[in-house]
């Protein structure tokens, strides 16, 4: 029987499904779902702590999504093992699958160092889903000590949803600025001084050593006390599905830009998945929402038998921390690099550009956002900065610094 098998029913699978659907509206498809609920929105675990959303807003597609689009959906199953050869997907349960093309969609797990008296420590959570939510919810009072080992971006949403909700926050990390990945030396410090503000504590370039129950000994010395301890070092992508039968895997699954992996009729999409960067011109992770989605959306159509290619993904962040905007994208290029960093500071906020070849390659925005998708359709398009007032774009982004020329082509007959 044709059949279309998704491992995963996060944002990548929705992607997937719609793809799909736009080639081929009647072959089954049969989406295997870790969790027990149907895609939701990762990013606003953390609003729904904090009692700015609910699980109704959370939905990142209607409650008739799965029967509208012919979906068969196994809650609260694992794919364990995948047969290329009879091209079957076996579960936890040792239900077998069958599947003429197969969407890998698998996500990331966290990544728990291993602790001295780990064990000791009875409220220990991850911050990822949920599940891990309601537990956690479930877990603090007003008065919790709370101790968060990681400054990135999953550890820093949970200190945002906790805020308000327990007596202290306190955010470790072996760095020495948080967000680490996608701000710089330069930018990081005036967020963390916001968070600061906002009443978080932070232990910057220590990490823990040991831990005794509700006490963790820091590497500097250091006696920290809490209640409540959560695990956001970092994720790993969960490849062994395609690792096990010998496909291509660095730290996460490669595929091309078709999102074809290196096994036949296997396509992988999202976190779990390795894909090019254009900001690099080659494949790296790309763990973010819309890169999910248009992978999953890629391979849907390609799966189906259309023709498509995904060729323009970036690392791109668009959040808000206690309510300081940032935005980030493409590739920073230091200047040892031959790249040239431009950067304004004013009482609106920071805005930091790297610029090569002619070319926008990244940005970092904090406090004032204006201009963002200007700035990331540059990174996309490599449009030549000589062809344009970049000077002027900088510091307002409007259309006007384009070419009449461009301007036409953009807005068709607008100059």
């Amino acid at each position: 029987m044709e059949q279309y098998v998704i491992v995963g029913n996060g944002v990548a699978a929705a992607g997937c499904i719609e793809g799909i659907r736009t080639v081929d509206k009647h072959t089954p498809i049969t989406v295997i779902s870790g969790e027990k609920y149907p895609v939701y929105c990762r990013p606003l675990i953390s609003y729904y702590l904090q009692g700015k959303t609910n699980l109704e807003r959370m939905h990142y597609r209607s409650e008739s999504f799965y029967n509208d689009n012919g979906c068969k959906v196994i809650y609260g199953e694992t794919a364990n093992q995948i047969d290329q050869k009879e091209h079957t997907v076996t579960l936890a349960s040792g239900q077998k699958i069958p599947y003429s093309k197969l969407l890998v969609a698998s996500g990331s797990s966290p990544f728990v160092p291993r602790f001295d008296g780990i064990e000791t420590v009875k409220n220990r959570f991850s911050f990822m889903t949920l599940d891990d939510t309601f537990s956690l919810e479930q877990a603090i009072c007003s008065t919790s000590r709370v101790l968060i080992i990681g400054a990135g971006l999953i550890g820093l949403k949970c200190a945002e949803g906790l805020q308000g909700r327990v007596g202290k926050i306190t955010v470790c990390d072996l760095a020495d600025n948080i967000l680490s990945s996608i701000l710089d030396a330069d930018t990081a410090p005036a967020v963390q001084a916001h968070l600061e503000h906002n009443g978080i504590e932070f232990l910057m370039g220590d990490s823990v050593k040991s831990f005794a129950q509700h006490t963790a000994e820091m590497q500097s010395g250091r006696q920290i006390p809490f209640d409540i301890l959560v695990m956001a070092v970092g994720v790993r992508p969960n490849t062994s599905l395609v690792a096990d039968i010998g496909g291509e895997v660095n730290r996460g699954i490669v595929v091309n830009t078709k999102m074809q992996s290196s096994i036949p009729d296997i396509y992988a999409a999202g976190d779990c998945s390795e894909g090019y960067d254009l900001s690099i011109g080659k494949n790296r992770v790309l763990a973010l929402l819309p890169n999910a989605y248009m992978g999953g959306f890629t391979a849907g159509v390609n799966m189906a038998g259309g023709e498509k290619e995904f060729d323009n993904a970036i690392p791109m962040n668009s959040i808000g921390l206690m309510g300081l905007h940032i935005m980030t994208a493409g590739n920073y290029v230091a200047e040892k690099d031959g790249g040239q960093v431009l950067c304004d500071k004013s009482e609106k906020g920071t805005r930091k550009f790297f610029v090569q070849d002619d070319a926008l390659k990244g940005y970092i925005l904090i406090g004032d956002v204006l201009g963002g998708g200007i700035y990331t359709a540059l990174i996309r398009e490599m449009t030549p900065l000589h062809t344009l007032d970049f000077e002027s774009l900088q510091k307002d982004p409007n259309y006007f610094a384009f070419s009449a020329e461009t301007r036409r082509k953009k807005f068709g007959g607008v100059v």
